[in-house]
């Protein structure tokens, strides 16, 4: 038996080991532990104007109404920008490919073998009320989510054991494993809920009682499915933080919904908001030519984006027997002509979307190297063959319209398949007519099938066009009730846990989760979790290649096209930093330069007063 000096004596020595073998805590935390770009005494960001002047209202607009202030659940249609309410743990850069700085914590604490992450809470940090933001809040959070929130959360962070409050303003999250890299980045993403104001709610229900938060904005009116304001809360605890510089600097936020994207366009260019993130591309090419374009009051601009596309794509949902042969899947892929439609509809706007990591050096555009097939092999009897001899690439045409040869192979697969023609349909083993739905919410779409749906019928393969309402859709989204859909998976330059959300078996029958193809696949399930456990960006960038690779090859979605710009107009009383960061156009470091939009053409200007920053001049040329 130990004598209780000797027991204190080990006791200090044990403590003094695993001190020393912990790292400090740091203002920032990298994946791979690469140094942040901005040391622990930055004042702010590069792509911010610090001396952005405060004031105004930024008006927005959003498509298809909401019903529901709880954006954490899978219920309803959560408003737009609700975000804006809430603090995160960390502030996620957005001149960086993966770093996370220090937001409610003030400094994290991340196990050199990645075991746990502690996060240091700032005492000045309040809720809205006034009630300052603990280390039970976090738990609360935490756990109310895995409990009650959006499945997504349950596979998001399925490698995390347990949460522990060590005291008021420290939080630990112990984890399954050292594998897991990314962890302690994305729990620092987790938006902070208020334990005591949910105490007397349901968390599950949906409703228009604004929620309590701790964020730069509160909400101050609401129209429920129509619109939504925000204003800026005076004496937030958060706004001489270095990384809040130069945001949030309008007073208020408010966001009309509309039902249709054709009036809501028009509704811009009459100038009931300022900004537009424009999607279609004939819009672009053809709907801008007004007189407030013409005289500068609307700037149009193309500023890169610097993240990885992703994959867009006509999805196929598995569960549904005529799609679970991969053959009938490449079949219908090669009656896709999108170069015909580029052309055609898009004023070749657009690049074919050949990756799921399209627009970044993750996307498998060459055949794997020797590190890739040490990947691979292992799986060589899960995964199709191709993915170890072939680079995919998707279905080419001349853009003529004629796609003879496509036809020609997408016959023969079908026969492959157990097809044949009867009638002039194209018929199965059980005598059915090979058809689908495909199910969609805007209307602007359906030119875009309308000529794919023409090439399947002339192989005699039948396409309903399906199209409902925004509320309908989510529904039968969450309940996997469609055989057909467009979707999009967009990448991060960190893929990570999100994939098992997207891909993974275990996500297949959650409702909510974005695994929509209902992709179960033992050899796609290994290559989720080894990208998730890569140990370095070499590695991570060979297991996103290879999964990459094994996705292409299943035939999973119709590929459709990408932009590597993002396309946006604006009206001139709204103004821009000079730099705007490679991976967003970072709407919140805006702010208002003027009451009302001026021209700023010589030729049409009909105001005296002139542009006053060098964004708007320079957008203006």
């Amino acid at each position: 038996m130990k004598s209780p000096r000797r027991a204190a004596l080990f006791a200090g020595l044990l403590l003094g080991l695993l001190g020393s073998a912990q790292a400090a805590p740091q203002h920032a935390i990298t994946l791979y532990d690469e140094a942040p770009k901005y040391p622990a005494d930055f004042k702010h960001f590069d792509f911010v104007n610090a001396d952005a002047p405060k004031g105004g209202t930024l008006r927005l607009s959003d498509f298809g109404g909401f019903d529901s202030l709880n954006p954490f659940i899978a219920k309803g249609n959560s408003a737009p920008q609700i975000n804006l309410i809430y603090d995160t743990l960390t502030f996620h850069s957005l001149d960086e490919p993966f770093t996370e700085y220090g937001l409610l914590a003030e400094k994290i604490e991340k196990d050199p073998e990645h075991r746990f992450v502690r996060f240091y809470l700032r005492p000045e940090a309040r809720f809205q009320d006034g009630t300052p933001v603990t280390a039970e809040d976090v738990v609360f959070t935490f756990e109310t989510l895995m409990k009650d929130g959006d499945p997504m959360y349950r596979n998001y962070y399925a490698d995390v054991d347990k949460v522990v409050a060590e005291d008021k303003l420290r939080v630990r999250f112990d984890f399954k494993h050292g594998n897991n890299r990314e962890l302690p980045l994305i729990l620092g993403q987790l938006s902070i809920l208020p334990k005591h104001w949910w105490a007397s709610r349901d968390f599950n229900k949906t409703g228009m009682e604004p929620p309590l938060g701790s964020g730069p904005y509160r909400i101050a009116k609401v129209d429920a499915g129509r619109s939504i304001r925000y204003e800026r809360v005076k004496d937030w605890w958060g706004e001489k933080l270095a990384v809040n510089r130069g945001f949030n600097n309008f007073d208020a936020v408010v966001v009309d919904s509309y039902r249709d994207l054709t009036v809501a366009l028009e509704a811009f260019k009459a100038g009931q908001f300022d900004f537009n993130d424009e999607r279609i591309a004939k819009n672009w090419a053809t709907a801008y030519d007004s007189p407030a374009v013409r005289d500068g009051r609307i700037v149009r601009e193309e500023p890169v984006n610097g993240n990885p596309w992703g994959m867009q794509g006509y999805a196929f949902n598995l569960r549904r027997p005529v799609f679970q042969d991969a053959r009938v899947r490449e079949a219908i892929t090669q009656l896709f002509d999108f170069e015909w439609t580029n052309k055609q509809l898009f004023f070749g706007s657009y690049l074919r979307d050949g990756s799921y990591f399209e627009n970044s050096e993750m996307a498998a555009h060459q055949l794997p190297d020797a590190e890739e097939l040490k990947i691979l092999e292992p799986l060589r009897d899960k995964l199709p063959p191709q993915v170890f001899t072939q680079v995919y690439v998707p279905p080419t045409s001349d853009g003529s319209g004629i796609i003879r040869e496509q036809k020609r192979k997408a016959y023969q697969l079908l026969l492959d398949a157990g097809y044949k023609i009867e009638n002039d349909k194209m018929v199965g083993p059980d005598g059915k007519q090979l058809s689908f739905e495909f199910m969609l919410a805007q209307a602007d779409f359906e030119r875009v099938l309308l000529p794919f749906k023409r090439n399947l019928a002339e192989l005699g393969i039948d396409m309903q066009l399906r199209r409902v309402d925004v509320s309908q859709y989510v529904n039968r989204l969450r309940s996997r009730d469609y055989d057909m859909i467009v979707s999009s998976w967009p990448q991060s330059n960190s893929p990570g846990n999100e994939q098992r959300e997207f891909w993974h078996s275990s996500s297949a029958d959650k409702p909510g989760s974005r695994n929509f193809i209902g992709l179960r696949d033992p050899g796609i399930d290994a290559l989720v979790e080894g990208l998730i456990n890569a140990g370095s960006r070499e590695s991570l960038v060979r297991h996103a290649r290879a999964l990459d690779r094994a996705l292409l090859w299943g035939h999973y979605v119709v590929p459709n096209w990408y932009l590597g710009t993002w396309r946006i107009a604006y009206w001139n009383r709204i103004a821009h930093p000079k730099k705007l960061p490679p991976y967003s156009y970072a709407l919140m470091t805006w702010w208002q330069a003027r009451d009302q939009a001026v021209p700023t053409k010589t030729d049409a200007r009909t105001a005296s007063e002139t542009p006053v920053d060098g964004a708007l001049a320079q957008g203006a040329n």
